[in-house]
């Protein structure tokens, strides 16, 4: 019922699919560019659109009363990014034990422009040995762009451009520029 329900309201929103999700396999999704709260809300129901469980992240600030117990029950976990603890470890583990278990994220980690995409998930993907799949929010089309899956090589820096590629041809509510990747110094 919810799935129809989100799908009726997408459509009343204008909003559509472009490619599809196999739901019968685990991944991780990049999703992006993030650049409004709006990517929430249309994530949210575009997944409820899919009827297929998708987990996320969320900065721990949402976690708390009196909406935390719901962003929990959406299938939010809390991360305080304040604190360095293991999350690659501790997000891997969840792939282990659990069959076909989906976890969205942002790279981008903020609205706001960055010069340099968090590469957590991709982390995560090789220790858990998943595919990636980049979801893109196209504001200017209206369109959730399911991209191809694919599988890290562990060469970081062709797959994040790979990526990057991507998400250049996605309009995001408020665009801005997205980076080229470069390992670190």
């Amino acid at each position: 019922m919810m799935t129809a329900l989100s799908r009726f309201i997408l459509k009343l929103m204008g909003w559509r699919f472009e490619g599809e999700l196999d739901a019968d396999k685990p991944c991780i999704m990049a999703v992006g560019p993030h650049t409004s709260n709006w990517d929430f809300i249309i994530g949210i129901i575009g997944r409820s659109a899919l009827g297929v469980r998708i987990h996320f992240l969320g900065k721990h600030q949402l976690f708390i009363p009196p909406w935390g117990w719901l962003f929990r029950a959406m299938g939010g976990s809390p991360v305080d990014r304040r604190k360095h603890n293991n999350l690659v470890d501790a997000v891997a583990q969840l792939y282990q034990q659990h069959d076909n278990y989906k976890l969205a994220l942002a790279p981008e980690g903020t609205r706001s422009p960055v010069k340099r995409w968090k590469t957590g998930f991709y982390h995560i993907a090789v220790k858990a040995n998943i595919d990636i799949v980049p979801v893109g929010l196209d504001f200017a089309r209206k369109t959730i762009v399911l991209g191809e899956r694919f599988t890290p090589t562990q060469n970081i820096e062709t797959d994040m451009e790979q990526l990057m590629t991507f998400f250049r041809q996605i309009k995001g509510r408020h665009p801005k520029q997205i980076p080229t990747f470069k390992l670190e110094d």
